[in-house]
């Protein structure tokens, strides 16, 4: 069941994300995906400067910092 929970988080960071960085969304499985990735890059970062949220809403802003760092990452590659 906690897979189905992480999968739904990731959506939900993928899809906040995507609106907060205007519409650089990829659809609901794109977003979805962007989402888990960003779930895994923002805990990365956030260990890194000693930051730690807990429950579920700690998890969603994590999801969504690391997605929007992970979309604009990929909007600088894109560029190029």
């Amino acid at each position: 069941m906690s897979i189905i929970w992480f999968l739904l988080l990731g959506a939900l960071a993928g899809w906040l994300a995507a609106n907060l960085m205007q519409g650089r969304g990829f659809g609901f499985l794109g977003n979805m995906a962007v989402g888990v990735v960003g779930a895994v890059l923002g805990g990365f970062l956030f260990r890194m400067v000693g930051v730690h949220g807990g429950g579920m809403m700690g998890s969603l802003v994590t999801a969504v910092v690391g997605a929007i760092v992970l979309l604009f990452l990929v909007g600088l590659i894109k560029r190029n």
